[in-house]
């Protein structure tokens, strides 16, 4: 409601507008799930990455200079982790979260087609 000379006035929006605004809340929507689902993929290919860079470093034969302890493996293993995770979430990663997307993109639109 806007006043102009001290008289009200209310604007009514058009059916046009309304479905305008249908429509942007759809796309929206529809990004939000684009968004959601690329996240997921690279968090996969995260996870396949730490399980690469952990069979990696378990083949490396430990020397017995410095002896390994708890802690040692453990940082170890979020050194991993926070690797693998930059390495899949920094540019293109190694594809696998690209191939996973655009496979499961493809499946969804195929499903909602039915």
């Amino acid at each position: 409601m806007t006043v102009v000379n001290g008289f009200s006035k209310t604007i009514i929006p058009s059916g046009n507008s309304k479905e305008n605004s249908i429509k942007r809340a759809n796309e929206s929507s529809e990004n939000m799930k684009d968004e959601s689902l690329m996240k997921v993929c690279k968090d996969f290919e995260s996870l396949f990455i730490h399980m690469m860079l952990k069979s990696m470093r378990a083949t490396v034969p430990d020397n017995g200079l410095i002896p390994k302890s708890t802690a040692t493996e453990m940082f170890e293993d979020m050194h991993d982790q926070e690797m693998a995770s930059a390495i899949a979430n920094n540019g293109n990663g190694f594809g696998i979260a690209q191939m996973l997307y655009d496979q499961m993109k493809s499946s969804l639109a195929y499903k909602q087609n039915l």
